[in-house]
């Protein structure tokens, strides 16, 4: 925690990766508690990333060929879905003064996207939440706070939600 008191003193960039689960809503809910000080100047990313289309095609012998108008409304969706989590996110982040608060949406595999945008903008740190998946859910889901932490070039700020603490809502 030492470490996080001595950063406190520069100007700080910090990326926060943000979803629609209660775990980032909790580990933003820690950052801001806990990393972010009203008197700092930093700048806190919110980072919110969603998947990739996926693409059938007839010859793949799924049968799934979708239309122009079914892939508009499945765009709508997936963009209505990052608007809400960033607005949600944006939402815990109102009371702060002197930090400056990015939000940016990516599309890709979560795991790469977060630690592109960590190395493309320099950030400080990142902060994710954990599900607190088993191993087994970890091997056959995989882990994207344990590939951050693996390939970021910055320090990763793993926050737990305790099972015994609920988020507090703010819709």
């Amino acid at each position: 925690m030492s470490q996080l008191k001595s950063m406190a003193t520069k100007e700080r960039k910090i990326l926060v990766g943000v979803d629609e689960g209660e775990e980032s809503a909790y580990a933003l809910s820690w950052c801001l508690n806990n990393v972010v000080t009203e008197h700092s100047k930093d700048t806190l990313v919110l980072l919110y990333v969603t998947p990739p289309h996926v693409v059938y095609s007839a010859l793949d012998g799924t049968g799934y060929l979708f239309s122009q108008d079914i892939i508009a409304s499945m765009d709508r969706y997936r963009k209505e879905v990052a608007e809400t989590v960033i607005d949600k996110a944006k939402l815990l982040c109102k009371h702060l003064q002197n930090v400056k608060v990015e939000t940016r949406v990516q599309i890709g595999d979560p795991r790469d996207v977060i630690c592109e945008v960590a190395e493309k903008m320099s950030v400080d740190m990142v902060v994710l939440g954990s599900h607190g998946y088993g191993l087994i859910k970890r091997a056959f889901l995989g882990s994207v706070s344990n590939h951050c932490v693996q390939n970021c070039k910055c320090p990763v700020l793993i926050v737990k939600r305790p099972k015994n603490v609920a988020t507090t809502s703010t819709t």
